[in-house]
């Protein structure tokens, strides 16, 4: 959400262009992206390295996913919530990334004007329920350390899914009045995008004299909520750690640590990446840097998300081992298993990769948009 306050600055920076030049954005069939390279080479450079980044996130966010699933000990409210925000991860680069690999491998830069809209739709939803599903987990953390005894009235199974629904719906509502509002714009600068994916600072400098400013305007409007959101994660975790550094058992602190720690690095993660995209100091701006740090933030969140859950948490960790052995066993087949036990792995097992195929097949079809 500190997306929505960054934008309205962003979009500021456009020209000023008389009402007569004004071209009205119907005329518009495709957008053409930025490209990351002119040479050849570099392209399928490029497309081989996206490639294997877009197969990282798969399977990370798809261990993630299967284990939460299929272990019984992870069904808990962190870890449901920790499955939403892994499926989010998967949507997040899966909105990007396979465009610009397809662009990358086929040499053009153009995206259809309905593959923009739903490029911006999906990017604006899934960033957003994203940032909500951050402070569930923030509020999930403060509940469990420093309310333990209402842990469960709290944080039900029925109160959870209500919480993740309500995410969710919120992003979807969020997307729908920004992309209909900056679709409804009319363009008149081109239809040239400075980014390698659409976003709506750049679709806002393309539109046509004031006419940005109602979007501007329901950017400010919705950038207090994400602020409130903010802040209740800021105070969450003080109030939080102050309980934890109140614990007299050492071995109850390292607990603590060890299940905040890791929403807390991916937390300032999403912050830091999406801040210095938007905040940096003009004087260093350039378009090979933008065009970098687009590629951070967009990228590097859904690809290390999964490491930085699975590096600290014993149990997730363990359950990740577990199917990957049982993986092995199936297809050496020289692991001692009983029957049940490797015919239950190896279903959870599988199920990672089939998430990679699943992820290939939705790549394909986006970048038909």
């Amino acid at each position: 959400m500190s997306l929505l306050i960054i934008t309205v600055f962003s979009s500021l920076d456009r020209p000023f262009v008389q009402e007569d030049q004004m071209s009205n954005s119907s005329s518009i069939t495709e957008f053409l992206l930025l490209a990351f390279a002119d040479t050849r080479e570099l392209q399928l450079l490029h497309f081989a390295l996206f490639l294997a980044i877009y197969l990282a996130a798969l399977l990370g966010n798809g261990l993630i996913l299967t284990a939460v699933a299929c272990d019984h000990r992870l069904h808990t409210p962190m870890y449901f919530f920790l499955l939403n925000l892994a499926l989010i991860d998967l949507g997040c680069i899966s909105t990007t990334l396979p465009k610009a690999m397809a662009n990358s491998l086929w040499d053009t830069r153009a995206i259809s004007y309905a593959g923009c809209a739903a490029q911006v739709f999906a990017f604006v939803f899934l960033i957003s329920a994203e940032y909500f599903i951050l402070t569930i987990m923030a509020y999930d953390r403060y509940v469990a350390i420093c309310k333990p005894l209402h842990y469960g009235s709290l944080l039900g199974s029925r109160a959870c899914a209500q919480m993740a629904a309500a995410a969710w719906g919120s992003g979807v509502l969020y997307a729908l009045l920004h992309t209909a509002s900056t679709f409804s714009l009319p363009l008149c600068q081109g239809n040239a995008v400075d980014q390698f994916f659409c976003e709506i600072p750049q679709i806002l400098k393309l539109s046509c004299t004031d006419s940005y400013l109602r979007e501007v305007g329901l950017l400010m409007f919705t950038s207090f909520l994400g602020f409130g959101c903010f802040v209740f994660i800021v105070l969450s975790y003080v109030q939080t750690f102050r309980a934890v550094l109140r614990m007299p058992s050492e071995q109850g602190q390292h607990k603590a640590f060890s299940t905040c720690l890791p929403h807390l690095a991916v937390v300032s993660l999403f912050f830091s990446t999406v801040i210095f995209a938007y905040l940096k100091p003009r004087s260093i701006s350039s378009p090979n840097l933008n065009l970098a740090v687009a590629v951070l933030y967009s990228m590097l969140p859904p690809v290390a998300n999964p490491f930085i859950y699975s590096m600290r948490n014993q149990d997730l960790k363990d359950s990740i081992w577990k199917m990957l052995i049982g993986f092995l066993s199936v297809v050496t087949d020289c692991l001692p298993f009983s029957a049940n036990d490797s015919h239950c792995m190896s279903r959870q097992a599988v199920l990672p990769f089939c998430f990679v195929f699943v992820g290939l097949f939705g790549c394909f079809s986006l970048v038909s948009l």
